[in-house]
């Protein structure tokens, strides 16, 4: 049997949060958090995507953040995959980063929307070729009878990006998270974690700290 509790959750070193001196607006600490989590850990850009499927139960999954900015968190993926289909039904959804190597965590919540056609457009032209040919696959999460069918689907779709260079999918879609709250969450050694949440009231945001 696997050892869990045997493995360190955090490094022995970790950083200083003071919520007292936090930035007013949750997007610049954000900021902060992520450029300091890119000098000491692989991806950290990657945020586990959460939203709430057809029946209501919830359903989680990696992707990677594209941007920050004034229209929220943005993410992007076809709008016929799982989470395009989902996000369609309940236009709702979670983004929690988890950086171990700097025992933090951001986890943010709020109402989600897709961005113009032309925005969606240039995030996929941004691609590199080899994620374009995937998109173009298309049949995300379906059963693989066969391996093969992969290789036709992927040989095919090589072939039209490769003479469609600047068209992208009519589905590919950038979304944005425009949260209601933003937590910061920085692991102690003690237990006694430092947490700090802003929450949306009146056109701003408050700060409030939050028991481990």
């Amino acid at each position: 049997m696997v050892r869990l509790r045997g493995w360190p959750s955090f490094p022995e070193e970790l950083p200083v949060f003071t919520p007292e001196t936090a930035p007013a607006d949750p997007q610049a600490l954000f900021l902060e958090w992520l450029t300091e989590a890119g000098e000491h850990v692989l991806a950290p850009h990657a945020v586990t995507l959460s939203t709430v499927d057809a029946d209501g139960a919830p359903d989680a999954r990696v992707v990677i953040l594209k941007d920050v900015g004034p229209a929220g968190w943005a993410v992007a993926t076809s709008s016929e995959s799982p989470k395009g289909l989902q996000l369609r039904k309940d236009p709702r959804a979670a983004l929690t980063f988890f950086w171990p190597g700097r025992g933090r965590q951001v986890r943010l919540r709020g109402p989600v929307s897709p961005a113009a056609p032309e925005v969606s457009a240039e995030d996929f032209l941004a691609r590199p070729p080899a994620s374009r040919v995937e998109a173009f696959i298309g049949r995300q999460s379906q059963v693989l009878a066969d391996p093969a069918d992969l290789d036709a689907a992927a040989a095919e779709a090589e072939r039209w990006v490769a003479e469609n260079p600047s068209t992208a999918p009519e589905t590919w879609t950038r979304y944005l998270v425009d949260p209601d709250t933003v937590e910061f969450w920085q692991a102690s050694h003690d237990r006694r974690h430092v947490r700090l949440r802003y929450r949306k009231s009146d056109g701003g945001w408050v700060r409030e700290r939050l028991w481990p």
